[in-house]
């Protein structure tokens, strides 16, 4: 198998900037973390985890006890596309409530900047933008209590205000639909997670009657364990198959993705975790395989701080 590295070097040099600060700031959140974290194994104690967000972009199926309050903000970036120079950085601000021991409620605000300059089929765009507002409903259907692996159905409909890719004006609607399922491989030390999930999208930009129909449908895996410095530390593989039109009978495009994640508490009702992912294959429709840099992007990094009550 060959992979195909070529990248345009105006997009890797606006994304070498963005992954040095994430991972700089992963090596301080180490640091503040680490006394925390040492603590508990002497006393013959763990921190409870957050399965939810310790795998990086792929999740667990942890929703929160009932009654808890949980505020998130979550910046992913992407860049790097065929032909010019991508970079795409999204903010978000969530609030989640569990409403019982298996159901909980969410609603999120996002806001995104787009530097966008000679990639083929988009135009030339600097700006900042209210990307989306989205609402999540997720049911807990099994629990490591009850069963080997403890499962999650989600669902997140979303309206947009700019087209994800692009940041062109426009009337987004779209949806996910996921199954989160996660396991305790060994007790207190290592940790699975196994995804599917399936997004559909309909999209008008502003001025065009024209409504243009796609879905991607996406398979996660990853695995992280417990590091002697007190921090847990993974890799996380996605792979993806994007479709024009809702149904999965119209073959786009498909991307592999591979990185390494980070995940610390940071004391009893605050995290940090971490992602860095690269496309490492992938084909366009008709396109020999290598990388399929028209549908997907080549490199994401996620930096996630939460807070429960």
């Amino acid at each position: 198998m060959t992979f195909r590295w070529r990248v345009e070097r105006a997009s890797r040099g606006r994304a070498r900037p963005v992954l040095a600060l994430t991972w700089w700031g992963m090596a301080f959140a180490l640091v503040i973390a680490s006394p925390l974290a040492q603590a508990e194994p002497v006393a013959g104690k763990f921190v409870e985890v957050d399965t939810e967000h310790m795998f990086g972009f792929t999740e667990g199926s942890e929703i929160g006890e009932k009654g808890e309050t949980e505020f998130m903000s979550e910046t992913t970036g992407h860049f790097g596309k065929s032909g010019g120079s991508y970079s795409q950085i999204a903010s978000t601000l969530e609030a989640k409530y569990t409403l019982t021991d298996r159901f909980r409620v969410s609603g999120t605000a996002t806001l995104a900047y787009y530097d966008i300059s000679g990639v083929q089929g988009m135009d030339d765009r600097r700006q900042a933008s209210v990307q989306s507002i989205s609402f999540g409903a997720r049911y807990r259907l099994l629990d490591h209590q009850q069963a080997p692996f403890a499962l999650t159905l989600s669902a997140e409909p979303r309206r947009g205000f700019v087209d994800e890719w692009t940041g062109a004006p426009a009337d987004e609607i779209g949806a996910v639909f996921a199954a989160l399922a996660d396991r305790e491989l060994i007790p207190d030390r290592l940790y699975a997670a196994f995804d599917l999930s399936y997004e559909p999208e309909r999209t008008r930009l502003h001025g065009s009657p024209e409504i243009s129909r796609q879905a991607t449908f996406g398979v996660g895996a990853a695995v992280t364990g417990l590091t002697a410095a007190g921090v847990f530390v993974g890799v996380d593989v996605r792979y993806f198959r994007q479709y024009d039109g809702l149904p999965l009978n119209a073959f786009a495009g498909q991307a592999l993705y591979l990185g390494p994640t980070f995940y610390a508490n940071l004391g009893p009702h605050a995290l940090i975790s971490a992602a860095w992912e690269t496309q490492v294959w992938g084909a366009a429709s008709g396109a020999s395989a290598g990388l399929d840099l028209v549908h997907f992007d080549r490199h994401q990094v996620r930096l996630r701080l939460a807070v429960s009550f």
